[in-house]
């Protein structure tokens, strides 16, 4: 059975869950063969065999931590050449597409973003993508070369396969262009608690029918409830009401979680294409008319400060 490089991301030698999940995608079409970077890459061998990892490729160098996305993609690279996959797999963050874009350019393949499922093909492997605010469902394939794959989390339940999970020391030769942009300072995100907005099992959302930055606790105290991150659309934070972060949509943060709960948004498309993907999808907005409700599975229309609030209070008696 072919191979498959499957890109790991980590910190510290913690794996985050969107490898797990590319792991599990990466076992449908191929044999899995990470590749771990940078501090700690050794660390995260017995989690990734757990899960289906044949060979783990580890490469330890400052120079993924010191600069930009060049080093990884010239690693990636390196164990393109090794192994000859059948795909690179790649979890679908701002970086991970960055580095799947260069590494498809490098390889002279085609790359694919953003997809939702992976199938074994007679010709290579098939990606399933949802267009079009969830209008159509499109499978394509990458008819030249290696395929490069970013994959967007929460696609696939994580299912434990233990494996081998072999650590080879893999060989890479930095290029000129890995330097060319330096990292120089590092701020530590602010904790809030909550899960990272695009990992998140449970999303909740507010809109311009929030009508405030103050307003948002209650926004906030549903999420609580429920164990979920706080995202925001646009207009929400064009306003100045939430920060960039936590923006879902277009310009901001895509996420595909198994709950999206949308308050007091209408559903632009430009929001739609960041979380039209969700499994289920709950709104509550006070105009029947709103194009969300073309989208939902469950729609409330109501006034979201009596419905959020209400619902808030059910969780917790539920979960009390």
């Amino acid at each position: 059975m072919a191979e498959v490089l499957v890109y790991v991301d980590h910190a510290g030698g913690a794996v985050r869950k969107p490898t797990l999940e590319l792991l599990t995608l990466a076992r449908r079409i191929g044999e899995p063969v990470a590749v771990a970077l940078g501090d700690g890459a050794a660390d995260t061998a017995a989690v990734l065999a757990e899960h289906g990892a044949v060979r783990v490729l580890t490469h330890e160098a400052a120079e993924y931590a010191d600069y930009l996305v060049v080093p990884k993609v010239d690693a990636l690279q390196a164990a393109a050449a090794a192994v000859s996959p059948a795909a690179v797999l790649v979890s679908s963050s701002a970086e991970g597409k960055e580095i799947a874009a260069r590494l498809a350019l490098r390889l002279g393949s085609g790359v694919i973003t953003d997809a939702i499922d992976l199938e074994a093909g007679e010709a290579g492997p098939v990606a399933v993508q949802s267009v079009f605010a969830a209008a159509f469902t499109t499978k394509s394939r990458v008819s030249k070369g290696t395929p490069v794959i970013t994959v967007k989390p929460n696609s696939a339940a994580v299912e434990p396969a233990p494996a081998a999970g072999a650590v080879e020391a893999l060989d890479v030769t930095f290029s000129e262009q890995a330097k060319g942009t330096k990292v120089v300072a590092r701020t530590p995100r602010e904790s809030t608690g909550r899960p990272e907005l695009t990992e998140a099992a449970i999303v909740v959302s507010g809109g311009r029918g929030v009508g405030g930055a103050e307003n948002f606790a209650v926004i906030e105290a549903l999420a609580d409830s429920l164990g979920a991150a706080v995202g925001a659309s646009r207009a929400a934070v064009d306003a100045g009401w939430y920060p960039h972060t936590s923006q879902v949509g277009q310009t901001g943060k895509s996420v595909s979680p198994q709950l999206y709960v949308a308050a007091g948004i209408s559903g632009a498309i430009q929001h739609r294409a960041g979380m039209q993907t969700s499994k289920t999808i709950v709104a509550v907005n006070k105009d029947a008319e709103a194009p969300i409700f073309d989208l939902v599975d469950y729609g409330v229309v109501g006034d979201l400060f009596d419905v959020v609030p209400q619902l808030t209070e059910e969780v917790k008696a539920r979960k009390g």
